[in-house]
């Protein structure tokens, strides 16, 4: 798997996150049931720019990915707020699954570049 490849999609990814939030934050927070969050959502999305700037600029660099894990981890905790503030609504629960499957993919992708870069010893060792 090209590790390094899929650090760069990551990084055009969180681009195209960053600006929704940036501007679509109004609209993310009704769809939520979050109105009044919407300084939150664009303190999410200014993360992702300087994540997706991180990995455009070194996107072999598995901290750079790790630093998206942390965003996802915070995510989820906001997700997990509104979850629990409106447990029936779909687009909250559709944003979970969401969140839960980039991050599965920002962990493959930060442990395939750790363990290129020996930072971690290869499985099986």
């Amino acid at each position: 798997m090209d590790f390094k490849r899929l650090g760069l999609g990551l990084g055009v990814f969180s681009i195209a996150l960053g600006v929704t939030e940036l501007f679509a934050s109004k609209r993310i927070a009704r769809a939520l049931e979050a109105e009044g969050s919407e300084g939150l959502i664009k303190g999410f999305g200014a993360r992702e720019l300087l994540a997706g700037a991180n990995l455009l600029a070194a996107p072999a660099v598995s901290t750079n990915v790790w630093n998206r894990v942390a965003g996802d981890a915070m995510d989820l905790t906001a997700l997990g707020a509104a979850a629990s503030a409106h447990p029936k609504n779909k687009a909250v629960w559709g944003a979970v699954a969401f969140v839960v499957a980039a991050t599965v993919l920002d962990v493959v992708t930060a442990l395939g570049l750790d363990r290129e870069s020996g930072k971690m010893l290869p499985a099986g060792r």
